[in-house]
């Protein structure tokens, strides 16, 4: 593949590479740096707002971990990351976001998604499964209703943020501003 492949050069082997140790960044996809830019995958992630840092994490993981109504993990200049964890029989609650794009991924439990052009009609409405991904348009009314029988754990990106930097509602209550 390489020739003189026999002999043994850093850049020829890139688990072995440590090229740019400065950085922190290692090949070996289990690193875990000390500056809390990457988590260990061995056990929990520490979940706060890690700001406008480089950060690498493992969302499938973070999103399960969560138990908050809502936990901003990334909040940067132009996009922000939430995770949620909706209880049985609740919603997210029929909001529209004027100037925010929104992208939703189910990473465990089941919703109906629901869509439309003002609160009275929401004439989009889609099952929505592990793994699926909803697009909401800035200016769309929408929600999300758990359906299942198991909390529905979810991560959204907000595109500008919606949230401040650090947000945690730990119920939906709370999130509404009632408690």
């Amino acid at each position: 593949m390489y020739p003189n492949s026999s002999y043994y050069y850093q850049w020829y082997n890139p688990m072995q590479c440590h090229w740019n140790s400065k950085s922190g960044y290692d090949w070996n996809p289990h690193y875990y740096n000390r500056n809390n830019y990457y988590h260990n995958p061995y056990g929990n992630i520490p979940l706060h707002d890690y700001g406008t840092r480089p950060f690498v994490v493992n969302i499938d993981q973070a999103t399960k971990q969560n138990n908050n109504y809502r936990t901003a993990l990334w909040t940067g200049k132009y996009f922000q990351v939430t995770l949620m964890s909706i209880n049985v029989g609740e919603d997210i609650g029929l909001e529209v976001h004027p100037t925010t794009d929104q992208f939703i991924r189910i990473e465990e439990g089941q919703a109906l998604v629901q869509m439309g052009d003002s609160r009275e009609s929401l004439d989009f409405q889609v099952m929505a499964y592990d793994d699926y991904a909803i697009m909401i348009p800035a200016g769309k009314w929408h929600n999300v209703i758990n359906t299942g029988n198991s909390p529905l754990k979810v991560y959204v990106i907000y595109a500008p943020p919606e949230h401040p930097y650090g947000t945690v509602h730990e119920t939906k209550a709370i999130a509404q501003g009632t408690r």
